[in-house]
C-alpha cells in the first residue's frame, strides 16, 4: 500500500510483500522445460513440405519471433488528428 501520498512506497516496505504466487513459477518452470521440444516440433512443422503453408509460415514466424523477438510495430494514428504528443512529468520528492 502506498502510505506517502507522493506515488511510492515507504523506504524499507515492499510494494509486493507476498511476493510472486508459486503457482506462476511452477507453470513458467514446467513450459520452459519443455522449449526444446517445442522447437523441435516447431522446426519439424516448418520443414514438412506436406503441412499447409499457412502451418509451414505459422511455425517459422514463432521460431523467429523466438530467436530474434518479434518486430517492431509502427504506430499509425489518424491523418487528419496531427502527431501524437507524449507529456512525461516528474515529480520531485
Amino acid at each position: 500500500m502506498n502510505d506517502t501520498g507522493r506515488g511510492r512506497f515507504q523506504k524499507g516496505r515492499s510494494g509486493n510483500p507476498g511476493g510472486r504466487p508459486k503457482e506462476i513459477g511452477e507453470v513458467r518452470d514446467l513450459a520452459r522445460h519443455f522449449t526444446p521440444q517445442a522447437i523441435e516440433s516447431l522446426q519439424s512443422i516448418m520443414n514438412e513440405q506436406q503441412a499447409p503453408a499457412s502451418a509451414r509460415v505459422a511455425a517459422a514466424e514463432a521460431l523467429l519471433n523466438r530467436g530474434w523477438g518479434r518486430p517492431t510495430q509502427m504506430i499509425a494514428g489518424d491523418a487528419d488528428a496531427g502527431p501524437l504528443q507524449v507529456t512525461v512529468c516528474w515529480a520531485k520528492s
